[in-house]
Formats: structure tokens, sequence, C-alpha cells
């Protein structure tokens, strides 16, 4: 059965909504403590479309995940009985019940009638009390401050307080330090028709533990109270004291079923996200031997084809070898009868005869120059091993680096792993400039041959052999022709731009091709998203997220050509090819077009990743 409601202590604020600024409907409490309607939080909430993070109105705590809202039961209760008693005419003035306005004036100076209790119903002192500890248990952060009423206050029936207050010149609406002890008058909190139990005995005096000392927390009698040892001390009933505890003993309940409740739905996430995560890893290590089986066949069957070219050679020479065999040994044939006929010639007796054959025996035979002819032991040249153990050489390298990139794509985006691959090829930073003696004649450098970008009109500059005169890029004065380098260039927002190496011997004048087979090994950016590294045709790239600052890296030894994205730590693009000549470092910003592409290309110092 729901206990009554004494308006004398209700207040329309208590029930209001800070969302909709109206009573209660559903009311349901956040994890941080304040409550909130049903629907104004869920619509609060809605509202901020597609954000990552939830927070409170009021005190503003975030949460990473939706909190689960449920509503609360006994805060809906008490805000139904204060609608009821709205509803029904009574409204809240000063704290004290008023059916009709203009009564106040004489409730004002006629005393207070007291009202009978029903069964069962709490007196109001009391529920005032409750509730005043019931918000405070319902604000985080709020310290538990003890109600300190002034004695006598305590032990009177509530239908007297006014008056009693009045005599004593109290304010019942402060919470005054508690009055020097003075003998009350004493009313029973049941109702007139109702017997209370017997007190046990006050091991002291004898007497009913009829009352509690909050100063030190224990059971008193009355002879107590009046004693030096209890005197100005926080005195209430035992009985008021016990159903307050009694009713925080049912908040504190319900906060820890609540926090039970929490929990249950936290270990019923995890153990969710646990399946989810085990469902996943079968997916990916399903992937993953999938992958690396159709990477195993793919490597047999290169290994076949392989195995067909160089049985091919095989046979290719041996069938050389073996017409180069038939016919030696036929012109081998037909000199040695060449020299058999010499021989019977030379002891013939028939002068006529010898005569006769010796022009044709004399003249030397028509045979093959065979100076020039050769077989080499070496099968292939070396050619296909070399091109396999330096494809197995940058094979293996991903390898190795792919457990690291599995990692890294695992972590939260907010904290960047550093990539070991790209902390190694920092390592071989070099400090490039600028040669503005190959620059195109619209291109201006800086003067620590740092920064390059295009203008609008020609400049008036020497037509060297060494400057470009028709594509708009320069060359640095540093070039390769061994070791590992490695150097970084701003990008920012342009929309175009083209990095990478070029051979010191490629063509400089009119239109040029820039392809691998010519000299050019560059990475290119097109209308701000298309990327692609040049050569014939293209090979479009996919690079996400864009990069502003690209590291290139070039092994000359090997014959390898890497772009990093610095930023993600990323590899964009590796080619392998072979250096036949000395490199330069190769730029290129490109035109202006009409102002989206004026930021220049700007040579970086190379920061050392943690």
């Amino acid at each position: 059965m729901a206990m009554a409601l004494p308006a004398a202590f209700l207040s329309e604020d208590q029930f209001t909504c800070s969302i909709c600024l109206e009573v209660f409907n559903n009311p349901v409490s956040t994890p941080c403590g304040h409550s909130f309607c049903q629907g104004c939080i869920s619509s609060y909430w809605d509202g901020r479309g597609g954000a990552k993070s939830y927070q409170c109105p009021l005190c503003k705590e975030t949460f990473r995940k939706r909190p689960e809202l449920h509503v609360n039961l006994t805060l809906k209760e008490i805000t139904e009985q204060f609608k009821q008693m709205v509803s029904a005419g009574v409204l809240m003035n000063g704290g004290a019940e008023v059916e009709n306005p203009n009564l106040q004036f004489h409730q004002h100076h006629q005393p207070t009638v007291p009202l009978p209790l029903r069964p069962g119903e709490m007196p109001g002192s009391v529920f005032a009390e409750m509730m005043t500890r019931f918000q405070q248990l319902q604000t985080p952060g709020s310290p538990h401050v003890p109600l300190s009423y002034p004695n006598n206050l305590y032990l009177q029936n509530p239908n007297q307080i006014s008056d009693q207050a009045a005599c004593q010149g109290q304010n019942i609406g402060h919470h005054d330090p508690p009055q020097p002890y003075c003998p009350p008058l004493r009313y029973p909190l049941s109702s007139p028709g109702e017997s209370n139990p017997k007190q046990p005995p006050c091991p002291i005096h004898m007497k009913g533990l009829e009352f509690f000392c909050r100063t030190d927390n224990m059971c008193v009698c009355s002879m107590c109270v009046e004693t030096a040892v209890h005197r100005g001390h926080n005195i209430t009933p035992a009985k008021r004291e016990w159903l307050i505890k009694k009713s925080e003993l049912g908040l504190a309940d319900m906060k820890l079923k609540d926090q039970i409740s929490e929990r249950d739905r936290m270990i019923e996430e995890i153990q969710s996200s646990l399946k989810q995560i085990q469902a996943a890893a079968e997916r990916e290590t399903d992937g993953a031997v999938c992958v690396f089986s159709k990477l195993i066949s793919a490597a047999e069957y290169c290994k076949a084809e392989v195995l067909k070219v160089i049985e091919m050679s095989r046979r290719t020479a041996e069938h050389r070898a073996q017409s180069l065999l038939r016919e030696l040994e036929e012109e081998i044939a037909e000199l040695q009868k060449r020299t058999a006929a010499l021989s019977q010639l030379a002891v013939s007796e028939d002068f006529v005869l010898f005569l006769k054959t010796y022009p044709m025996l004399s003249t030397p035979p028509q045979t093959k120059d065979w100076s020039s002819v050769s077989m080499s032991s070496k099968l292939t040249s070396g050619v296909i091993l070399g091109t396999v153990n330096k494809m197995m050489e940058r094979f293996l390298e991903e390898m190795r680096s792919l457990p690291d990139f599995c990692q890294q794509s695992m972590l939260d985006q907010s904290v960047s792993r550093p990539n070991p691959r790209v902390k190694r090829v920092q390592e071989y930073a070099d400090d490039i400039t600028l040669d503005p003696s190959t620059a195109h004649p619209r291109l201006i450098i800086s003067v620590d041959g740092k920064k390059v970008h295009c203008s609008d009109h020609h400049q008036l500059v020497p037509d060297n052999p060494e400057r470009f005169d028709r594509v708009v890029c320069v060359l640095a004065h540093q070039s390769f022709n061994s070791g590992r380098h490695y150097w970084e260039v701003e990008v920012g927002g342009k929309t175009d731009w083209d990095l990478g190496v070029a051979s010191w011997s490629v063509n400089r004048k009119g239109k040029i091709t820039v392809s691998p087979a010519h000299g050019y090994w560059f990475l290119s950016l097109r209308d701000r998203t298309e990327y692609s590294f040049r050569t014939e045709p293209s090979t479009n790239l996919t690079v996400n997220p864009r990069p502003s600052r690209i590291g290139i890296y070039v092994d000359y030894d090997k014959g390898l050509v890497s772009f990093y994205n610095v930023e993600t730590r990323g590899l964009i693009y590796t080619f392998s090819d072979t250096f036949s000549d000395a490199i330069h470092p190769f730029f290129s910003p490109c035109t202006n077009k009409s102002g989206r592409n004026e930021a220049p290309l700007i040579i970086c110092p190379v920061v050392m990743s943690e």
C-alpha cells in the first residue's frame, strides 16, 4: 500500500524534469544520478546524430556507450501521488497546504488544526525528513548532511510544529544547530488509536529507550536526554529514526540492486563482445588461411612456370648444340675424305692422273667459320635466378612487416603507433636541396633551396642544357649511384604534384615521356584525389587517408623506390627496377590551376618516429 504524501513538504521543483521543465513522466536516472523524463533524455541523445559519446545534460558527465535507462519506480510513485494532489486542487504555498489561495491570510492568523492520521500513514515530519534524505541520495557528489531540527520540534506532533516554533522564535524552513535541551512535549509517533510496543529498558535508568542520540549514535531514555552527557545533542524519537533508517535502507538496497543490474548488463555486454570477437577471429583465421593458401598456390604455380622456362631454355640449348655437333661432324667427315684422297694421290705413280686431279684436291674446301660460335655454360646468364631473388627479398620484407601492420590496424586510431619500417627508412635521411639550374622558367625556388612553387609567368633565366623547358619540374643537387636514401616533402592541401627520382641523363627539352623506361620513377596526384605511379600505362593507387607529407625512400643497389604517408606511418607504394645511371630527387609542384594549387612543395627536416 503506497504511503500518502503530506503536501506541506512537497514542492513542484522536486518533481520537475530539467529538460522539459514539466513534472516527471516515467522518470529515469542516469549513471551519474540525475533524473529526467524517459522521453526527454531519449530525445536529447537521439538528437545528437552519430555522436560516439553521450553526456548528462546537467553535469556533462560523458558515457562512451549509451546508458540503458530504467524507470525509477520510487520516484515515479512519489511523482504520481504529487500529480494526484495537484489535480485535486491542493497548492503549495510556503510549505503549507492551501485549498484556496484566498484563504492564506486567515491561515496565517489561525492555528493549524491537526489532521488525524489514517491507518498505515506515516507522520508528516518523518516523511519530510525521508524526502530530504532521499533527495540527498539522488544527488551525486553531495555529502550526507543530517537534519538538525531543534530537539523539541523532533519530539512534537507535526501538526503543532509551527506554533511551537513561533514560541521559540525558530524558523521551520531553516536547519539551525540544535538548541540547548529543554523538556519537550512528547507525542507518540503513531496515531492516537495505536499503542507503542514496550521499549527495552535503559541499563542506567531502567526506562524505555524511546529516543535516539544522533550525536553519539545510540538509543537513550528520557532521563539520559536530560543528563549532561547528552545535553545539547541532536535527539530524535527512536521510532522516527528507525522509520527513516528503514527508508534509507530501502533506498540503499535499491541502489545496490541497480548496481548489480548494471554490472549484470556489463557482464552480458562483455560476454556478447567476447562471442563477437571469437566469431571475428574465426572469420579472420579462415580468411588468412584462404589467402595464404592462395599465396602458396600462386607460388607453386610461379615455381612451375619458372621451371618450365628453365626447361625450355635447356631444351633450346640442347637442340642448338646437337645441330652444331651435326654440322661439325659432317665437315669433319668431308675433310677426312679430302685427306684420304690426298694420301692416295701422293703415292700414285700415274703422273697423268696426278696432274689431272691435283688442282681439285689442292683447293681448300668450303667450310663454316667456327671462331664466332660458342656455347655458354650458364643456362640463362643468371637472369631468372636474379629476378626471383629480388622478388623474394621484396616479398620477405613485406611479410616481416605484416604482423606489425595487422597489430597496428587493431589499435585505437586515436593512438598512433610507430611503424618500424618507416622508422628504419628514416635512418637514411639526407639533406636535400633544389638545383635552380634545372628548374623550369616558371618555377620559383626559395633561397635555402627547400621550397618550390609555380608562378604564372616565365622568368628570365639562362637556357642551359640542364634546364627543363616544357615540364614544370626541378631536380635536386644531390645525386645517388649507390646506398640508401630518404627525404620528406610537405604537400599540404595541393591538388596536383609529382615526387620521386629521375636519371641525370633524361631528356629535358620539349615533350617528355615519363616512365621508368625513360628514366623517371615518381608518384603523382591529380585533381586532389587521383593517385598513380607513372608507368606505361599509369598504375592507379588508392590512398586513404590523404597524406599531407610524403616520405621517399630509395635503395639504389636493390633498385627500390618507396613512398610513405608520414602521418600514418604507412607504405603507399613500392616499385622495383634497375638503376643504370646516377639518379636525382625529382619535384614538380604542377601548375597553379587558377589559384587552387598555389601552395609550394616543401622539403622538411626528418623527425625520427618514437
